[in-house]
């Protein structure tokens, strides 16, 4: 799970095999080298050749600010010898953009945090001759996204070899040399608040060519501390300036040329500029279309529009799909111009931002992205009159409507190219799914799109307003990965920063990397829920084992809060739960301050999960221990929150509230006994005035209605997702409308049930080792579907309803994995090891 290392980092199948494997021989199998060559004693052990360089002191900007570093260097004729291509290591503080003579190699860091700063690893060719690398690196400190955390500014450059070392490794050759990049200030985002600062670019003061090693003010980079690996153990560190480094774990972000846009208005919005547009209605009737021909084939990439002096242009481009991009501007001419690109999800249909309507309507409708005194989502450029300036932000934007603001002053500004370039994870769907219910297939493109979306450097609650990554949300993400793809690579780079996340307490933080502490106690067990979700659906038991230290720590914080019932006094911090309207910031009762019933089911849950984790790893008695603990918390549940009278399980003390919640928890402990599961299951479906699961904790009620084998249930709570594509929606929302993100991977798990619950294709024993097959049709005639198995094959389930209304279902696994197929009664049937076409039918 480690590093595509390449020039261009391509995101292949065939070469993500290995980028695993090398970039685990540079952190084991080379760790010898670095220890060598440090020269140390055990105490400094881990040091790597290099050092970290910077900006001399005197001449460092407080943050925010955008440096640029620069090494012009000659490869003999004999070349380097020791190896072509030459691999290098590269990582910055905070972030980087690396060029080799004028083109970009890559980005980074990857988002880590200070204890682990993680490096990425390429492949360059250097032929003979002259050339030039530049890098720039920027430092946004407070005005830095939440995600983005920091030690001290400084870049590091370490290539392997003798003799690329001694030609350019930073802190050996004294030949770097560094200046701060004038022209840049910051804008802040105000509403998208987690996302750090908009770019804005003055290209008159702007030092064009940089990046080839032109200009002047150029001046010696200072040398740093030593690099030191994580991997190591160093000792002895100051970590206010050392960051422990260990490789990226993650293939490159994908950077695409998108393809798709269309646009939709062309106007003089007169003199809005500066008070931006956000109370001007979009109206056919304004729309300049002898220009619109023009500004189609400027996004096209096949033609330019020049704007004349003292001219104001709105143009509104419909991308026809929710997109993570960095958007590319290039101008000639136009000094004193202005160009706004402004993001938003979907237009309003009031300026006051309150509800949206069809995304794909816009008469009449107002874009607004909560500007005020030019502060919103979007980044402004200011041409200097050049021949050639080409713009872009140092972060990407995202949305599904690009508002371009154009103001010229005395001189005319012609734009002669205007791309964006999509960036995400390069998350492809590998699974596939049919059904007799059309709605299934058509929603399955917007669920996918949505996990993408919110999958970058971590996944994501939702790229345009927070950019964070939050347990709650990542588990269902991540359930939503292993039913879609091989890749489990940011699954498993999720699990490890929640567990680097955790607190002295014992609890993870509720979303990491963040700079910004929040804690979420019941998230923490949903990590917990991850883990056992790993262990079951992925096939690597040392990765597991690595995260039962945490697993403890949390499990052990929940039960230093039991009180003298044995029941979980609510711990410190936000208990959030679910958006249920009536429930103070998404509270039960009992959540904020006392005892609350969901809360200790969800703990009860949980234990019950560990507890078969500590079996895994061959710690029975750790397992009973969990067992004993699951048990009499159940038993206080009883005592404290069973109402014989509902046959339901309330959520306060003083039994007067109840919740789908409640009961879904309960039955899904396993800890009820089967009478009372059935009735709590029956009263679940019959009672009209239970706080209501909404998008987010509806994935729970699924798995519920799965065991309670009501797939017909399931079904009927998905008309919020079949209703997005009437509302125009490209990707899931966060909450039923007036929704604030349109964009919210929490409600991609739909494709999860389609294989996990429709067809039943769900883990028979730890690591996937078997299958398990229960299809439950309900009122679908067939259904089938192909998912991905961590064996590297697939497991492909068929099944259809006969007239009698038995199933016949056909089945195929990957080599050497069998198990079981079994209907709603009757005994399982084997499956045998390696089926091919197996047919079986079920009652």
């Amino acid at each position: 799970s480690k590093r595509r290392i390449e020039p261009f980092r391509s995101a292949s199948k065939e070469k993500t095999a290995l980028a695993a494997s090398t970039a685990l021989r540079v952190l084991i199998e080379e760790a010898p080298y670095w220890e060598q060559r440090s020269g140390a004693s055990w105490s400094g052990r881990g040091q790597w050749p290099t050092s970290w360089i910077s900006l001399p002191e005197a001449d460092l900007p407080r943050p925010p600010f955008v440096a640029g570093y620069r090494l012009r260097f000659t490869v003999p004729d004999e070349g380097l010898n020791e190896r072509d291509p030459v691999r290098v290591h590269v990582t910055a503080d905070e972030r980087y953009e690396l060029f080799l003579d004028g083109e970009r190699v890559g980005r980074g860091s990857e988002r880590g945090d200070e204890r682990h700063w993680f490096f990425e690893t390429y492949d360059l060719t250097l032929a003979p001759g002259a050339h030039v690398l530049a890098a720039r690196v920027w430092s946004l400190g407070p005005e830095a996204a939440f995600a983005q955390h920091t030690v001290r500014h400084g870049f590091l450059f370490s290539p392997e070899g003798e003799a690329a070392l001694a030609l350019m490794g930073t802190g050996i050759t004294d030949r770097w040399e560094a200046k701060p990049l004038p022209g840049y200030s910051f804008l802040p985002v105000l509403a998208a608040w987690g996302t750090g600062a908009n770019t804005a670019i003055n290209g008159a003061a702007f030092p064009w060519g940089w990046e080839t090693g032109a200009g002047e003010g150029w001046i010696t980079a200072e040398k740093g501390g030593k690099a030191v690996s994580k991997a190591a153990a160093p000792n002895d560190y100051d970590p206010t300036r050392v960051r422990p480094l260990a490789p990226a774990l993650l293939p490159a972000q994908k950077n695409d040329r998108w393809d798709k846009g269309t646009v939709r208005l062309v106007s003089d919005p007169g003199g809005a500029f500066e008070d931006q547009t956000n109370a001007i209605p979009v109206r056919s009737r304004d729309h300049l279309s002898a220009e619109a021909g023009a500004w189609s084939a400027l996004f096209a990439g096949l033609g330019a529009v020049t704007v004349p002096a003292e001219t104001r242009r709105r143009v509104l481009v419909d991308l026809e799909d929710y997109l993570c991009a960095y958007p590319e501007v290039t101008v000639s001419g136009g000094d004193g111009a202005r160009v706004r690109v402004n993001w938003a999800e979907a237009l309003y249909n009031e300026h006051t931002a309150k509800t949206k309507g069809n995304r794909n309507e816009i008469e009449d409708k107002f874009f607004v992205n909560h500007w005020y005194n030019n502060d919103g989502v979007g980044d402004l450029f200011l041409p200097g009159g050049g021949e050639t300036e080409t713009f872009t932000p140092l972060w990407w934007q995202c949305g599904r409507y690009v508002e371009v603001l154009v103001e010229t002053k005395d001189a005319p500004l012609t734009l002669t190219g205007f791309a964006f370039h999509e960036t995400r994870y390069p998350l492809e769907r590998e699974s596939r799914f049919g059904a007799s219910d059309a709605r299934l297939d058509a929603i399955a493109p917007i669920l996918v799109r949505a996990l993408q979306m919110c999958s970058h450097e971590t996944y994501m609650d939702c790229p345009y307003y927070e950019q964070l990554q939050y347990v709650g949300d990542t588990r269902l993400e991540v359930l939503t990965t292993y039913l879609l793809t091989h890749d489990d690579r940011l699954p498993r780079k999720a699990l490890q920063m929640f567990d680097l996340s955790r607190q002295l307490s014992g609890l993870t933080l509720s979303r990491y990397p963040s700079r910004v502490v929040q804690i979420i106690p019941p998230f923490s067990l949903w990590w917990v829920a991850m883990v056992h979700d790993f262990s079951q659906w992925r096939n690597d038991p040392d990765f597991v084992r690595a995260r039962m230290p945490g697993v403890r720590t949390v499990l052990e914080a929940f039960l230093s809060y039991r009180n003298t019932n044995g029941l979980v006094e609510t711990p410190p911090g936000w208990n959030f739960i679910d958006w249920v309207t009536t429930w103070k910031n998404g509270m039960p009762l009992g959540a904020d301050i006392g005892v609350s019933g969901v809360l200790n089911w969800q703990f009860a849950l949980v234990l019950t999960r560990a507890a078969d984790l500590e079996r895994q790893a061959g710690e029975p008695e750790l397992a009973a221990r969990l067992d004993h603990a699951a048990s009499d918390l159940a038993e206080a549940l009883q005592h404290a929150f069973w109402t014989p009278e509902r046959g339901l399980f309330a959520d306060d003390l003083d039994r007067t509230a109840f919740s789908e919640h409640a009961q879904c928890l309960a039955i899904l402990s396993g800890l009820l006994p089967p009478a009372q599961q059935a009735s709590v299951g029956e009263n679940l479906i019959a009672s009209a005035d239970l706080a209501p699961t909404t998008i987010y904790f509806r994935h729970y009620l699924f798995e519920t209605l799965a065991l309670l084998r009501r797939p017909d249930l399931l079904l009927d709570r998905m008309r919020l997702w079949f209703d997005l594509p009437e509302n125009g929606l490209k990707t899931t929302i966060e909450m039923p409308e007036p929704t604030r993100s349109d964009c919210h991977a929490w409600g991609a798990y739909p494709l999860y049930h389609y294989a996990a619950t429709i067809l039943g294709i769900r883990p028979a024993a730890p690591g996937f080792a078997a299958v398990r097959i229960a299809p439950q049709l309900g009122p679908l005639e067939w259904a089938s579907a192909t998912v991905p198995h961590p064996s590297g094959g697939e497991i492909a389930v068929r099944a259809e309803r006969g007239a009698d209304g038995a199933l016949t279902v056909t089945v195929t696994l990957p080599g050497g994995v069998g198990g079981f197929a079994q209907g709603a009664a009757g005994e399982p049937i084997v499956l045998p090891d390696g089926a091919r076409g197996h047919v079986v039918r079920l009652s």
